[in-house]
């Protein structure tokens, strides 16, 4: 296995279980903070109105405090869909080139002269990575799935695009050489069995990807503090995304679900992204500035719905919050990074 897999980003081959799967260990990267930076018509007209109508409730969207989400299974995701969110999606993805070494990945399919049949991306969002993967193996046949008609029109002829609730049984007709799965925490209700799930539908020797993000933000040196408001917002979100019946994995179980699916040759490695350009690393220095972008321009996509939704909030309440979270986010100060 890649040597360079993040923490709990685990791909796994599956190969038939052993009594003793075979794991590599984990690995960790410690950061040093930059101590210079701080049929008849009428028959006919029915059809017709009925599937314009099952066409909207899949197509459309709806605004909720000023943001556009998802219409097909109303409320399921907490996040919107609007060109604001797809804007910083395609940042975030920016970054994990960044991680990866301009890689889509770290499973073996992501090599330069991996060759790889079917493949199936959950979760897909904008659809750039399903569209950078199928430039890069134009062999391969990709599926991203996703409860938002967000992805463009025109893409590679190798991709398509389906919107499809991850959580519904999966009736594919044939299975997948490569499952990649990214920033699905909060959106599976039982990640045991949404694992399992993708064992079922891997080919023989197929890989699963999982990168996954932990609910709580850290700090190696004690600089980030249970009092700082931004730590006080993620217990909130934890409280709420528990009500909504999506709670928070932690990441670091992931390993053992995957062992426990059928998964051998799992690898975990842990990759830190700094809230602002405070490590004195030039790369994590970089990571941290795009990650200051990042948190800026998607804190409220990710406070929003979770706490008015669930804790019945006001949006008023929220932006409030949010102004002293962000002083938090900006202080070089508190060397926390997100992990993942």
């Amino acid at each position: 296995m890649s040597h360079t897999e993040p923490a709990d980003a685990t791909p796994a081959r599956t190969t038939a279980p052993t009594d003793q799967p075979h794991n590599v260990p984990d690995f960790e990267v410690v950061l040093e903070a930059d101590e210079e930076d701080a049929s008849s018509d009428g028959e006919a007209n029915s059809i017709r109105s009925s599937t314009a109508s099952i066409s909207s409730s899949i197509l459309g969207y709806r605004i909720e405090n000023g943001r556009t989400y998802h219409k097909y299974k109303d409320g399921k995701y907490n996040m919107p869909n609007d060109e604001r969110e797809m804007d910083r999606l395609d940042l975030q993805h920016h970054m994990f080139l960044l991680s990866f070494d301009d890689k889509l990945g770290t499973a073996p399919p992501n090599e330069p002269e991996a060759k790889v049949g079917r493949v199936l991306d959950v979760g897909t969002g904008s659809g750039i990575w399903a569209m950078d993967f199928g430039d890069a193996h134009p062999e391969a046949e990709i599926i991203g799935i996703d409860l938002s008609a967000i992805q463009p029109e025109y893409t590679p002829p190798n991709v398509k695009f389906e919107i499809d609730d991850l959580e519904e049984p999966w009736t594919y007709s044939q299975p997948f050489g490569y499952i990649h799965s990214r920033l699905m925490n909060s959106a599976v209700s039982n990640w045991r069995r949404y694992v399992q799930k993708c064992f079922d539908n891997l080919e023989p020797g197929g890989y699963l990807e999982l990168i996954e993000v932990g609910p709580f933000l850290r700090s190696d040196d004690g600089t980030l503090k249970p009092e700082h408001s931004v730590m006080k917002t993620l217990m909130l979100l934890v409280e709420a995304s528990q009500k909504l019946g999506a709670a928070y994995q932690d990441p670091k179980e992931l390993k053992s679900m995957m062992i426990d699916a059928g998964f051998t040759d799992v690898v975990m490695q842990q990759l830190k992204w700094p809230i602002n350009p405070w490590p004195k690393e030039k790369r994590y220095k970089e990571l941290g500035a795009w990650n200051s972008q990042n948190m800026d321009d998607g804190w409220e996509a990710i406070c929003m719905a979770p706490l008015t939704r669930a804790l019945g909030w006001t949006r008023e309440e929220v932006l409030l919050m949010m102004v002293e979270n962000r002083k938090d986010f900006k202080d070089r100060n508190i060397h926390a990074y997100v992990s993942m």
